[in-house]
């Protein structure tokens, strides 16, 4: 239970974090440029919340293969 606990606190925390990142190519960087810095800040959000969701299910898969290779080993 603690294992879990202490995951999903790291986990919260690493998605909080990831905000502050840049996700954004050099011509989407370009493009926001132009827009503004509220726009700019907006499209990178949106970078990365798109992003959220196939790399979570890669991670959810992974975790699941390996506690099911650990169990049968």
């Amino acid at each position: 239970m603690k294992k879990k606990v202490l995951f999903a606190v790291v986990f919260v925390l690493g998605l909080i974090q990831t905000v502050q990142t840049f996700a954004q190519c050099s011509i989407c960087t370009k493009t926001t440029q132009q827009m503004g810095d509220g726009p700019a800040r907006g499209f990178n959000s949106g970078i990365l919340y798109l992003a959220f969701l196939p790399l979570a299910l890669i991670a959810f898969l992974g975790i699941r293969w390996w506690r099911n290779e650990k169990k049968n080993s």
